[in-house]
């Protein structure tokens, strides 16, 4: 694997990037931010994104980003504020609700899956360019 050097997405720092759009200083903030939404949302379950945005300053759109990576998940069953990018139902957390995973799944297992090939057709043995002969014919001795 190559470092390529790149700039940060987020401060605009040049870094060593193996991949990260995001330096690690960047990197180690976004994951402290994650701690401090998660130990807020431990302590006060059922709260709202404005209530956790207010109470840890973190911005609601990081709070979102860690409902649709599946980090977090909305207790409440009436405070659906995600839709699956898919159908449109609501859901809890991710991209995708557990009917379209399922789909998108076996869709994706059907394709690298190898179609059984048909099995070859038998030759029709009563034609006669398919039985064996001699051209000449034995004399008798």
């Amino acid at each position: 694997m190559s470092l390529d050097l790149t700039n940060c997405k987020k401060c605009g720092r040049a870094f060593m990037s193996d991949g990260n759009v995001h330096c690690k200083r960047c990197r180690d903030d976004s994951e402290d931010e994650y701690r401090i939404v998660k130990e807020y949302v431990y302590d006060h379950p059922g709260a709202t994104i404005l209530e956790v945005h207010e109470a840890t300053e973190v911005p609601e759109k990081r709070i979102l980003q860690y409902l649709r990576e599946g980090r977090l998940e909305i207790v409440d069953d009436t405070n659906f504020v995600l839709d699956c990018q898919r159908c449109g139902t609501s859901i809890k957390s991710g991209k995708y609700c557990e009917k379209c995973s399922h789909e998108m799944a076996m869709e994706l297992r059907s394709a690298i899956t190898p179609k059984k090939k048909e099995a070859p057709a038998k030759p029709d043995e009563t034609k006669k360019s398919h039985r064996m002969h001699v051209d000449v014919t034995r004399k008798k001795q």
